[in-house]
């Protein structure tokens, strides 16, 4: 694959990003892509490997070598046809996934992985600006009728995939428009939301039918859902947000990392935010707690807010600079990583609890946290230990709780399906036939295996795509 000497003559080169003092004035997307001269010689990079361990790096499987070599070549639409034949939606992968593909990459045991991401998004906004990616409507029709709940990447995989194998399929979102957390939780610097407008027109075209503002088990029942529909797909995600126990979280000013991130995404789409309700970084001391790429979002955001400092906060011990690729690779490796938004001005530390915050007249100004070290139990799990005398105080006028979610929203829906629900709290539904313990129900996505990336609830929709696809036929075309 690719020039057989590329990875020795041709040196890795990335996307790049626009100044900082530049972006941080607005939310559009500034990455700087490379020119389609560059991008021909970073397919020519790729290794012509015995086992190529992108593969499985990559939750979609995508084949990684294949398009690298057509890009070398300059074959652009056959390398989006092989794209797009294992990833329904590239142009979101392309921007938004963290790239486990390049961590399994060959060259990256020096450091110096195939730019795989952006040969992807190039591949993608290539084709859909030459006009390549047409709707791909069935041409035989089964009968059969399908019921997506949940418009996330799950949701937006499996009904394509369901149109496009002949069912009639009607997808739900409980939200005002289409695309659940891309949408409202994934700021528009890191991906602009026209991207999902035109993959929704692509489904429309194709067949697929949405509702919106339709909150299953609330304001639509999911038993007429049973009836009326062969199967039912559940793609919800995990939206139930980890709190913060200590005194004080009750102050104004203490918000949960999601409805900070949703109402700017709001903003930025046009939507006014009722003055009384608005949660605003503008002038303020911002705490971010949680080191993930939400509260990285949440930095980002704040920044281009006009936060007067902006601190993040992690419980967990500081990352390694480098990582041991003899032990690592070709895994996803525990390091240390600065994102764009990280990079633009925040302050960062490790290893540290929230003890308490503390506040006047109702609303937050100080938090206090104390350092902790992390210590092997008897059973041999990692615990924090208080470090005494460590602790300390932070001015804080705004405090965003971004430490993940535990499960799916319980009450509604689930409850009112009873379906069974694993050690996690999560929907009980293996990935051989995505099927929950309610009959004819299927589940995929972050509702099915934990707060996860874009990427594996692309593939686990696809997934579930084919299984709905052979318990409704008895056999599926599908790929998996």
């Amino acid at each position: 694959m690719g020039k057989p000497t590329g990875f020795l003559e041709i040196a890795r080169e990335e996307r790049t990003y626009a100044p900082v003092e530049q972006r941080i004035k607005h939310y559009s997307e500034f990455t700087i892509p490379l020119s389609e001269e560059a991008l021909n010689a970073q397919g020519a990079r790729c290794m012509d490997c015995g086992i190529p361990f992108c593969h499985e790096g990559c939750p979609v499987n995508n084949i990684i070598p294949d398009w690298n070599d057509l890009v070398y070549k300059n074959n652009w639409r056959e390398a989006s046809d092989v794209l797009h034949s294992t990833n329904n939606f590239p142009e979101f992968t392309g921007r938004i996934c963290p790239a486990p593909c390049e961590a399994a990459c060959t060259l990256n045991i020096e450091d110096i992985p195939v730019t795989i991401k952006s040969i992807e998004c190039a591949i993608v906004d290539r084709a859909w600006q030459e006009g390549w990616l047409s709707p791909q409507v069935a041409t035989r029709k089964s009968g059969k009728k399908v019921a997506v709940i949940g418009s996330g990447p799950a949701g937006m995989a499996a009904a394509q995939q369901l149109i496009r194998a002949g069912h009639v399929v009607e997808l739900f979102e409980r939200e005002d428009r289409i695309g659940g957390l891309m949408r409202y939780g994934i700021p528009d610097f890191k991906m602009e939301k026209h991207y999902i407008d035109r993959r929704i027109e692509q489904m429309k075209a194709e067949g697929v039918i949405f509702h919106i503002n339709a909150n299953v088990g609330v304001n639509v029942d999911i038993n007429q859902l049973q009836q009326d529909f062969d199967a039912v797909v559940l793609t919800g995600g995990s939206e139930h947000p980890r709190d913060l126990p200590v005194p004080g979280r009750e102050l104004g000013g203490v918000h949960f990392a999601m409805d900070f991130l949703r109402q700017q995404n709001r903003r930025v789409a046009g939507d006014s935010i009722d003055a009384a309700e608005a949660i605003t970084a503008e002038g303020k001391h911002v705490i971010v707690i949680g080191g993930g790429d939400t509260g990285s979002d949440c930095i980002g955001t704040s920044i281009r807010q006009g936060a007067a400092s902006v601190t993040q906060l992690e419980i967990m011990p500081q990352p390694p600079e480098k990582e041991d690729k003899g032990v690592t690779w070709p895994d996803w490796p525990n390091k240390m990583r600065t994102s764009s938004s990280q990079e633009e001005g925040a302050a960062r530390d490790w290893s540290v609890a929230t003890r308490s915050v503390e506040g006047a007249d109702g609303k937050v100004t100080t938090l206090h946290g104390i350092r902790v070290d992390w210590m092997q139990n008897d059973s041999g799990g990692w615990v924090p230990q208080e470090i005494k005398g460590s602790e300390f105080s932070l001015k804080a006028d705004l405090v965003l709780l971004a430490m993940g979610f535990v499960h799916p929203v319980k009450e509604g829906m689930l409850a009112a399906l009873n379906t069974e629900l694993d050690g996690r709290g999560n929907v009980q539904a293996d990935t051989n036939n995505y099927q929950t313990s309610v009959e004819k129900v299927f589940a995929a996505g972050d509702m099915r295996r934990g707060q996860s990336l874009v990427v594996w609830a692309i593939r686990e929709g696809r997934q579930a795509a084919r299984a709905v696809d052979e318990f409704l036929m008895g056999s599926s075309d599908l790929p998996r």
